[in-house]
Formats: structure tokens, sequence, C-alpha cells
């Protein structure tokens, strides 16, 4: 396999890429209702306590692996042949899963040490040492995962990886739980679950590559060569990105079990975990966004920045016409979304509706991220975080002692707001591309309006009884929402670069 000078990109690539993503992404509602599961089984404090396991390591992983899981989204569809595509693949690999190994195995060892940093329940005390000496090892496999399947996709291959990541992994973890759960393992049959599961999708993974990668050329080629070094510069570029955006995704979580002693600290964690994961369904559709529009904006780039500007356009209109009846609904609706996580569980739904709120905002805003990572000036990128971060830190500060889990989430809604908008401006001044041309304010009007008629129905909806038909309706308000929206709001334009699917759905 050899690269090539590729054809003009354009959006009906993009929704090509987008229709499979989503499809894939979809699998990522396995995630979320996983969760009531884990809480059924193992209590909202056993849930916690994993969940604050897993955002340390998972928050440790977006910073020490350098960037790498973005990097290959910019040096990749750049590289001249395919011994460079794999020379940044190898480095990536090289760069992001060493210090992992490092960190994991330090930890592990000095478990007796970390463990009392974490608060959990009196009855889950007695297995906390063992949890963080054995869970220490998902982070290097996580990071392999996370640097394959960011291979992949800089090679333009979407819908598969998410599947294998998002689906699979998640229905393995599932399975392995509640077999280890039956089998008496209690809250370490969690921990188990997933380290298996994640080394099993690092095998999988494997088998992607060598499907668009000649993985014969990874021990070909000295270690340390000009591609290193543009791969290394890519991922710190981003890095400071990177870990905002994780800082604002796992770091909330980790505070407030540190904050709050006992068995309220791991509760806390679990609640603010349950809100995060729930309002994951509107930034799934940013994820899937950035997952495609990174790789062709940097193809497209080629052919001069400009050329950036009508995919940049089309990803704007189709993600606000998509996150604004879902966000609506799903905030309206929160009542019954939380009562499928048990007693106790309601105690986050102010905090769901504020960080469902702020992910819409994201969403719309954020088609910036990925495109200047892979089109903008390096420095630019690090004002964004450093700026959405401060202002998180400013807001927490003095609204987390008085308000706790609510105060938590406008803390953290305010930075990666902020963190979204900034790269917008930054576009738009530098590199003077922005994705507002006409006819987006028609669009946008449109699509509130036609929006309002859900957020209104999906309030009595979350109140029926009995409980059983409250979700179900949420959901099926919002599919006709969006569907609404979509076929009324959007330009015939862009229903038509849907192609196949725009025709299927009746949009056209």
């Amino acid at each position: 396999m050899t690269a090539s000078t590729p054809e003009p990109v354009t959006s009906r690539d993009f929704a090509r890429g987008l229709g499979t993503t989503l499809l894939a992404r979809l699998g990522g509602v396995i995630d979320v209702v996983s969760q009531p599961v884990y809480v059924w089984l193992f209590g909202l404090a056993g849930y916690g306590i994993y969940a604050v396991l897993w955002a340390a390591v998972n928050l440790t992983e977006n910073i020490a692996d350098l960037g790498m899981t973005s990097s290959l989204q910019r040096v990749v569809p750049q590289a001249r042949d395919e011994r460079e595509a794999v020379a940044a693949l190898r480095s990536a690999l090289l760069i992001g899963v060493v210090p992992c190994l490092v960190i994991a195995a330090v930890v592990s060892f000095l478990a007796p040490q970390v463990a009392p940093l974490f608060n959990a329940a009196p009855r889950d005390q007695a297995m906390l040492v063992e949890a963080v000496r054995l869970f220490a090892w998902a982070l290097p496999l996580w990071a392999f995962v996370e640097i394959a399947t960011s291979g992949l996709r800089a090679r333009r291959v979407f819908g598969a990886e998410i599947r294998l990541r998002v689906f699979w992994e998640q229905i393995m973890r599932l399975i392995l739980a509640a077999s280890f759960y039956a089998a008496g393992l209690g809250i370490m049959a969690l921990f188990v679950a997933h380290l298996i599961s994640l080394a099993l999708i690092c095998l999988l993974s494997v088998r992607l590559l060598a499907g668009r990668y000649d993985l014969r050329l990874l021990l070909h080629g000295p270690l340390i060569d000009p591609v290193f070094f543009e791969t290394f510069r890519a991922g710190l570029a981003i890095l400071p990105a990177n870990a905002v955006a994780r800082l604002f995704g796992d770091a909330p979580a980790i505070l407030l079990n540190a904050l709050i002693p006992g068995t309220a600290g791991a509760t806390s964690a679990a609640l603010y975990t349950i809100a995060r994961k729930v309002s994951s369904v509107v930034q799934l559709v940013r994820t899937a966004f950035a997952y495609v529009l990174a790789p062709l904006a940097s193809a497209a780039a080629r052919g001069g920045k400009a050329e950036v500007q009508p995919l940049y356009a089309f990803a704007t209109r189709l993600a606000f016409a998509i996150v604004v009846p879902l966000g609506f609904v799903l905030a309206a609706g929160g009542e019954a979304i939380l009562g499928v996580f048990g007693r106790g569980a309601d105690a986050a739904h102010i905090a769901l509706v504020v960080l469902i709120l702020a992910r819409m905002a994201e969403a719309v805003f954020g088609s910036a991220v990925p495109v200047q990572q892979v089109i903008g000036g390096y420095r630019q990128q690090v004002v964004a975080s450093a700026i959405g971060l401060s202002a998180a830190a400013l807001v927490g500060a003095s609204l987390v002692e008085r308000y706790g889990l609510t105060g938590m989430a406008l803390a953290t809604s305010t930075g990666f707001i902020i963190a979204a908008i900034i790269p917008l401006f930054q576009l738009h001044r530098y590199d003077d591309v922005h994705p507002f041309a006409q006819p987006f304010a028609r669009m946008a009007t449109l699509t509130v309006l036609i929006s309002l008629p859900g957020l209104v129905l999906a309030i009595p909806a979350a109140k029926l009884q009995p409980d059983i038909v409250q979700l179900p309706l949420v959901v099926l308000i919002a599919v006709a929402s969006i569907w609404a929206v979509c076929r009324f709001a959007l330009p015939h334009a862009d229903r038509a670069a849907l192609g196949k699917t725009g025709r299927k759905l009746r949009l056209t």
C-alpha cells in the first residue's frame, strides 16, 4: 500500500465518513446503558470508586501519551509515502506507550501508598490497594488502543475502529463484569473485566492496523528520523488541548472524591459520572464530527486553507441541526433518564441539565478544534486550553465548596465552552476561515423553532406513569425532533450531501 495524493475533499466525503462514524458511535449507548447495571450490581459508592480510578487512568493517559492520539491526524494524511506513514505510527507508539508503561509499573509497586488518596465505602476499602495495583496496567493498554485507533482514523477508517472500541469493548466488559460478580469477586469484578476487555481490544486493533498499514515496515528504518520529530512536535502542540479536554471530563469526579471523605466522596463521584455519561450522548455527536473532520481537513488543506472552509461550514450546520433538538429533549427528559439508575440518582438532575446544555454549545462551536489541530499554528492551540482551564478553576473555587455537584458541573461547563469558542475566533483571525456564512443564520433560527415542541413534549413525558413508558417516549420524541430539524431546517444542498442515507430517511 502506498500513500497517494488524495482527491479533493468534499462535504459528501465528510457526510459519508460521519454517517459511518455516528452509526458506530451509537455503540456508545451501550456504555450509557451499562452504567445502571454497574450501579445495580455494585451500588453507587462501589461504582463511584471504579469511576474515579478509571478517570485517573484516562486522565493520566491523555497527558502521558504526549498528544500522540491526535498527532497522527495531522502527520499521516500528509505523509509522502507508506514508509513515512508507518514511521509516524511507530513513532507515536514509542512516544505514547512507553511513558505509560513506566507510570503503570511505578503506581502498581506503590499501590499501598497510592490507594489512601481515594475515598471509598468501608466495604470497598479492603480491596482498594489490590484494585490500584491491578488497574494501573490499564494505562499502557488504553494508550495502545487510543494510538492504534487514532492511526486508523488518520487513514479515514472511522466506523470499524469505533465499533471495536466503543461497542465491542463495552459489550465484553459488561458480560465479564456480570460473570465475575456472579462468581463472587465483588467490586473487583469491574476492574478485572475492564482490564481483560482492554487487552482483547489491543489484539483486535493490531488486526485492523494490519489492513491499513504495511506493518512489516515497523521494524525497518531508524527509530529517530525527521518523521519522529514531526510526530513528536505535532503531539506536544496538541497535548495541552487534549489534556484540558480530559481534565474537564475526568478531573471533576476525582476532585469530588478527594474533597468529600468516605462513602459520600465515592457517591458524589458516581453521581457526577452518571450526569457526565448521560450528557455524553450529546458529546458523541461532537466526537464523531471531530474524528471525521480532522483527517479530512488535513487532507483538504494540502490544496490550501481555503479548501477547508466549505467542509468546516457544513460540519457546523449539521452539528447544530443534530445537537439542538437532541439536547433540548434530553434536558427536559432528565428525570426519566436518571430514574433508570435507581434511588439516589435524581440528585444529579441539575448537574445533568447544566452539562447537557454545555455539551450542546461545545458541539456546535467545537468543530473549530479539530480544524485548528490540523491547519492552525501550534502555539495557538495552547491559548484556548489555558484560558478554558483557568476559567474552570476560578468558577470552581467559588462554587464547588458551596454547591458541590452542581457547582462542579457549572465550573466544568464554563471551562470547556470557553476552550471550544476561542479556536473559532483564532481560525477566523489567523487562517481566515469561519463556519457562519449563509445560510447558517436561517438554518439556526429554524432549528431552534422546530426543536421547541420536542422540549415542551418531553417535560410531561418524563413524568408519565408507569415509569417504564417514560424513557422510550423521551427517546421517540428526540428522534422525531432530530428528523424534523434535518428535514425542514437544513438547506437542500446539505441534505443532498447525505446521499443514500438522506434519501432513506426521506430528508430529500
